[in-house]
């Protein structure tokens, strides 16, 4: 049973809160370097916008609850403040990212015959390789303006598209076992080992909230996830100066939380909510970077931010006096997904008593099949 607040404990102003409810720990303060040790950053950017670093170890071996809650606000702070984190010691053996990564480029150098085969169909299915050129992530919501913005500067990537295996309507594309060996198993477990994480994080989320921890597991159980494996391929310079072109344009996530596994090339840029500039967020080993989706800031009446991100071009390697070539970049999404059906409406410690909520409720599919019919050619 849900354990609510009492109204002292309502949520709304967490923003202007956070930064000061935990002196030791803000990031506003951050000047003293002995005072505030204990709090880590990985971005070095003007400001206060700064992407922390979580160690969730100190969360998943806690004895109490109490000790707990520390990590849990030390999370929803960094939702609050910036909608990106970096969990480290998260309970993921840097073995099994490293064979996803692994089998993941395997796939991407099969032949195009082959991977197109496997060809994405449908939104509602959501599953199946994407080639180069026909998918532009945008802000936008409008088909005809996305349309235009594809054949401008399509996002200049390829991935495949991977749901829970055992969907009675959706079936996910294999390629063949002989073409890719240990393709599926690989994918399989990987998907469930990041579900597995999602939960975790979901409880603190829960307790960073002041709402019971398994206050959202009824609502994630379902897995309706989605598991993408990313390819920048080697593209020349040139190509990438038009107006609006990037490796993947600006846009939010679409769920709740989004855990994405970086190589060591990088491109990722968050922009910073305040400025409207973006700022890399550098990988960093044994880390993951989570950000929050658009369903969790619904969820949570904008208490949580799901920010703007984008990825670029690394630095270039010259091949002549004026033309450069960027090098190739993987990553591993995990796009966490509330249950199919789940209605996502404020909850109850993020609503100031007598005022209404931002946002009406939504369905998951609603909102996330609508977002897809529009960004895919």
């Amino acid at each position: 049973m849900l354990a609510l607040a009492p109204s002292s404990s309502v949520l709304p102003s967490l923003r202007r809160v956070a930064s000061v409810s935990s002196p030791a720990r803000s990031v506003s303060r951050a000047r003293n370097p002995a005072r505030h040790a204990k709090r880590l950053f990985a971005t070095h950017a003007e400001g206060a916008f700064r992407i922390p670093i979580i160690d969730f170890g100190k969360y998943r071996n806690a004895y109490s609850t109490a000790e707990k809650e520390q990590t849990a606000q030390d999370i929803v702070r960094g939702f609050t403040d910036v909608g990106f984190i970096y969990l480290s010691n998260h309970g993921i053996p840097q073995e099994t990212v490293q064979q996803a990564f692994q089998k993941s480029a395997e796939f991407f150098q099969l032949p195009i015959e082959k991977k197109a085969e496997l060809a994405w169909r449908d939104p509602r299915a959501n599953r199946g390789f994407v080639q180069i050129g026909r998918e532009r992530v945008t802000q936008s919501a409008d088909a005809d303006e996305i349309k235009r913005l594809r054949e401008k500067a399509p996002d200049y990537k390829e991935s495949m598209e991977i749901g829970r295996d055992w969907d009675k309507m959706y079936k996910n594309y294999w390629p063949q076992e002989a073409d890719a060996p240990g393709f599926r198993r690989t994918m399989l477990e990987f998907f469930q080992t990041c579900h597995d994480l999602h939960v975790l994080v979901m409880r603190s989320i829960a307790l960073g909230l002041k709402l019971d921890e398994t206050f959202f597991d009824d609502k994630i159980h379902e897995q309706y996830h989605n598991l993408r494996l990313l390819s920048y391929p080697p593209i020349k310079t040139q190509l990438l100066k038009g107006d609006g072109q990037a490796r993947a344009g600006a846009h939010s996530d679409y769920g709740t939380l989004t855990l994405l596994f970086q190589d060591s090339v990088g491109g990722l840029e968050v922009q910073n909510p305040r400025t409207g500039q973006f700022q890399p967020a550098t990988p960093i080993p044994g880390t993951i970077v989570i950000n929050a989706g658009d369903l969790l800031a619904r969820w949570s009446n904008d208490v949580l931010r799901s920010t703007l991100h984008r990825v670029v071009a690394p630095p270039a390697k010259a091949i002549s006096e004026t033309e450069g070539v960027t090098p190739a970049r993987q990553s591993i999404a995990f796009f966490c997904n509330p249950n199919q059906g789940a209605e996502i409406s404020c909850l109850p410690t993020c609503l100031v008593p007598g005022s209404k909520p931002k946002y009406p409720p939504v369905t998951t599919e609603e909102y996330i099949v609508g977002r897809l019919q529009a960004t895919y050619m």
